[in-house]
Order: C-alpha cells, then structure tokens, then sequence
C-alpha cells in the first residue's frame, strides 16, 4: 500500500512532541513490512529539513506563522499543492489532525480528492467554548466528520471527541502509541553514584515543571549526591523554574538544557536513573513509553492516560502528583535497587506486550484494509 501521513510540524528540536513521534513510528514500521510510505509536514530548524526521518521519506515546506498561536497559525502556502499530489497518489491517507491551519487544508484536500481517510487526533480536540475556537470548528467539524475512522488513545478522549463530532461523527477507533521494544544493558547494574532525575517535557504549567522543582528539593535533602535535569522548550514556565530553583538553594543540583532533538531525548532518557512526568491529564505521553522501552524506571501522576495500566503491571509509580508523592517515589527507586529491577523489567514487558510498534502497527494495518 502506498501510506502517507499528515503531521503539523516537524523540527529539530521536537517542538511538536508526540504526534511527530507516534507519525514516524507508525511510518517505520509500515516501511519494514513493505509499504511505500511518505510524511507530509512543515518544517523548522537552524538547517535545512532532511530528506528522510530514519526510513521515512519527509515532504515538507518552511513553518510560517500565518496566525497567531504557537501551532495554530503555522503554514506554508506550497505545501497545498504537496498535500494535492501526495494524497492524489496515497492509497491510505493518516492525518494527525489537531486544530491548525495544516491540519484544516489536509482534511480540505482529502475531502476535494475523495480519498478515504482516518484521522488520530491525540488528545489535540476537545470541546471549547472561546468564540474563535467555535468560528473555527465551522469550517473544521464537518470535514473530521468526513474521516472513515478517528483513532483515540484512551476513553477520556473518546468521550471529548464524541462531544466535538457529535453522534454523526466517525467511528471513534481505540489505538494505542507504541514504541520499539529495546532492552539496553540490563538491570543487573547498580545505580551511578551520582543519579540522574529526568524532567523531559514541554516547560508548560499543565507539565508542571515547578513540581519537579520542589520534588527535587525534597529528595536532595535525603539523596544529597542525587542530580535533576529539566529539557524541553519554554512554553511559559521557565522563568518560574528559575525563581524556584534559586529560592531553593539547588542551583548546584538542579539544571535545565534547553529542549533535545528526538536522538537526544532518546539518549536523555536511557541514562536517567529516574524519569518524572508530574503533568495532569495526559492522554497517552510518548515520553512514558520511551522511558520503559528504554528501561527506566517512571514516576507519573494518577490523570496520565496509562496510569493504570502502569500501576497494574507494577511496570511504573503512579502518585497523586503533589510534590512530596513524588518525591517519595523517587526516593523510592534510588534507594530500593530490588524495586528499581522489577519496575524495569515489568516496564520492558508492558511495552512488549502492550505498547509495542509492532502490535501497534498489526491493528492499524486491518483499519488500513478496511479502508
């Protein structure tokens, strides 16, 4: 089949976060098994974009902000006519549709090819009430309601969609993210001496990257030799962090690098001893599964959308997301190695058995077919 798939944006420092990711996973994939696969999108960097994404091949035109808005208003006025010629040829047609400019023009462009198409939506679409969001959804609601299928990672968001759609809308089609099974060194080795907690996230207050701060001040002062690193681009919260580390004394303990290419998030995170995602109600973080792909242990708040999941398996910690929870979490896995092992090995299976690529990429082949 030849597959194309339609994101926002792509960059160099993975601004667009996990619908990028899930896009080039799936993509992936489908490409080992043999598919003829593209990816449509905008690009930003300080080069130029790359022809491929691993075995990807990426379409793309510069990010231009047309509209305000971080994502909202970014558009290229070329990437119209790209949009045209990939979807004329697509065989199947994947559009990560949040509520932008991109994602309207592709859904306008599959709807004008009479394509079939499905769209995924990541949590991206909820009600709202603002006036502009409502002038939007005029042109934006009736083409989502043309897909054959919209996938959702998880009731929460059925539910919000099926309030935007409406009871006309599309089948709302359950799908997980998934990942790329990968076991590193193994859980036989010890600590660091000197661990490493992981913050890697937009710097957002729904992330609440404060949290991590005062998380961090509470273990320094029962894991002295214990270190905590925040990635991610500033998305209002950076300034705050700051104040917050500096009131707290950790300027020597604390630091923040800035936001990682996807390469080096994936780096980040395999030579954490901890990675901490204090954020509320988040659908289905990719940086989760990363994580236990990559055999570190997690620490999440009981809104993430594979907290249970997570708890049930006993393949990550999940707290009530107040600072001191967190905090003891992580005590937790520094000082209990016993519970360190089986929070990575119970991680590895739930990403083999559940959130895996490949089991993944099997139900979306047969929501393929059906199209």
């Amino acid at each position: 089949m030849r597959v194309v798939h339609v994101v926002t944006l792509v960059s160099d420092d993975g601004a667009y976060g996990g619908p990028t990711s899930v896009a080039t996973g799936q993509l992936q994939e489908c490409a080992a098994r043999g598919h003829e696969v593209t990816l449509v999108s905008l690009w930003r960097g300080r080069s130029r974009a790359p022809a491929r994404i691993g075995t990807v091949p990426l379409r793309t035109r510069p990010a231009r902000a047309l509209l305000p808005g971080r994502f909202t208003g970014l558009m290229h006025p070329l990437l119209v006519r790209d949009l045209w010629h990939a979807l004329g040829r697509a065989d199947v047609v994947h559009l990560h549709a949040g509520r932008d400019l991109v994602s309207l023009t592709a859904l306008a462009v599959a709807v004008l090819r009479r394509k079939r198409f499905l769209t995924q939506t990541h949590g991206m679409v909820e009600p709202r009430r603002a006036a502009v969001v409502r002038l939007f959804d005029r042109l934006y609601v009736p083409l989502l309601r043309r897909a054959r299928g919209c996938l959702v990672l998880t009731d929460r968001e059925r539910v919000a969609l099926a309030e935007v759609v409406g009871p006309d809308g599309p089948p709302l089609l359950v799908l997980p993210n998934g990942v790329r099974p990968q076991r590193r060194g193994g859980t036989e080795e010890p600590l660091r001496r000197d661990p490493e907690v992981l913050f890697l996230a937009r710097l957002h207050p729904r992330k609440r990257p404060e949290a991590f701060v005062e998380m961090a001040a509470l273990v320094h002062r029962r894991v002295p030799g214990a270190r905590f690193s925040l990635y991610g681009a500033d998305e209002g919260s950076l300034p705050a962090v700051r104040r917050l580390i500096t009131a707290r004394g950790l300027q020597d303990v604390v630091s923040y690098g800035g936001p990682l290419a996807y390469d080096e998030a994936l780096r980040a995170q395999s030579r954490a001893a901890v990675y901490v995602l204090p954020s509320v109600d988040e659908p289905f973080p990719m940086t989760v599964i990363e994580a236990l792909a990559a055999g570190t242990p997690v620490v999440c708040t009981d809104t993430c959308g594979m907290a249970q999941e997570l708890a049930r398996r006993g393949a990550g910690l999940v707290t009530d997301g107040s600072p001191r929870a967190l905090a003891d979490a992580v005590c937790e896995v520094l000082a209990d190695e016993g519970k360190r092992r089986s929070l990575v090995s119970e991680g590895w299976r739930a990403v083999e058995e559940v959130f895996s690529i490949h089991a993944v990429t099997d139900r979306l082949e047969g929501f393929y077919r059906h199209l």
